[in-house]
């Protein structure tokens, strides 16, 4: 009997194979897609995520990346990573490299979809195979999430997400967040000639509609769109509960606020982390407590910026203070890093 059933093989998914694996435990992935997978993502890493992924032993290119900048026409804010630096790397990359280390460690990686779930008292069954345990990691709209009925409705606007690569030599090395009245727009640098833009609204329209909005960051995308645009959305998930019987949830699959931090992959990484942990230890019931106090930074602030970019007037406020006061926006950038 496998003792780690994982559904989806995501970054999130294959870390918790990966941690599996490391702690001596048989895990196996099940993912429709093939091999290298990827997705609309702001593709920007957070300190703690590049700090995982070297504990995982998983060796990736990226660009590093110092901290993040806040900008509103010609005014710009900016504070810096304290101690380390992120790293901006292509999803498709990211994804390749953690692919290579879990097979490295025989981590098995089946062609399926895990869309229904049977439990006992002590195992799990899915896609025809049997486990201890079931890791899904299978992304926003989880379909092992959906099937145990712990989605919970919110009817607050939904913010939908739209990325397109361009080959232009960065122009910084921070991640820049360009405010505008519809939304805001990502700019990750993710090699030395190529930067990926990411915008995020409510409003459904199209990319080049949205970037219309920031003329300033429109005239630096200089060099050619590189492949097609990518969406993802409605970007907020609530969850009633992290762990249902012998299921637990990692990643997105989890619980999503947004985008708007850039805490995604580090975060699917670090629940992860704490997922397996608990399992090994026999106790499964102390995930939803860590992931709780593990994200819980995380959640307070994107909220709060979420809220703020719903109201234009208050979003027009949000580079202007975090300019006028560095200390204010240094140590909401340290709390997340």
């Amino acid at each position: 009997m496998i003792d780690v059933l994982v559904a989806g093989g995501g970054p999130g998914g294959l870390a918790a194979a990966v941690h599996a694996a490391l702690a001596g435990m048989e895990a196996v992935v099940v993912e429709p897609r093939t091999a290298p997978v990827d997705k609309a993502c702001g593709e920007g890493i957070m300190p703690s995520g590049a700090r995982h992924l070297r504990f995982l032993g998983v060796d990736v290119d990226g660009y590093p990346l110092r901290g993040i900048a806040y900008v509103q026409g010609p005014r710009r804010a900016t504070a810096a990573f304290r101690g380390a630096t992120g790293l901006g790397v292509r999803r498709t990359v990211l994804h390749s490299a953690l692919y290579r280390r879990a097979a490295e460690l025989g981590v098995r990686v089946v062609r399926g979809r895990i869309e229904a779930v049977e439990q006992s008292s002590d195992t799990v069954r899915a896609a025809g195979l049997r486990a201890r345990w079931l890791i899904a990691a299978d992304g926003l709209h989880s379909p092992v999430r959906r099937s145990l009925g712990l989605d919970v409705a919110d009817r607050r606007p939904r913010r939908y997400g739209l990325r397109r690569h361009y080959r232009v030599r960065p122009w910084s090395d921070f991640v820049e967040v360009h405010w505008s009245r519809g939304g805001e727009a990502y700019v990750t640098p993710v090699a030395e000639d190529l930067v990926g833009v990411a915008v995020l609204s409510t409003d459904r329209c199209g990319y080049d509609e949205h970037l219309a909005r920031f003329p300033r960051l429109a005239a630096l995308l200089a060099g050619p769109p590189v492949g097609g645009v990518r969406g993802a959305g409605p970007l907020r998930r609530r969850v009633r509960t992290r762990v249902a019987g012998r299921v637990l949830l990692v990643g997105d699959a989890a619980g999503y606020v947004d985008a708007m931090t850039g805490e995604g992959v580090a975060l699917a990484l670090a629940s992860a982390q704490a997922a397996v942990r608990c399992l090994a230890r026999g106790r499964p019931q102390d995930y939803e407590q860590r992931w709780r106090g593990l994200s819980r930074r995380h959640r307070l602030l994107t909220e709060g910026l979420v809220r703020l970019s719903a109201h234009p007037a208050a979003s027009r406020l949000v580079v202007p203070a975090a300019s006028r006061i560095p200390p204010l926006f240094n140590a909401a950038v340290h709390a997340l890093q």
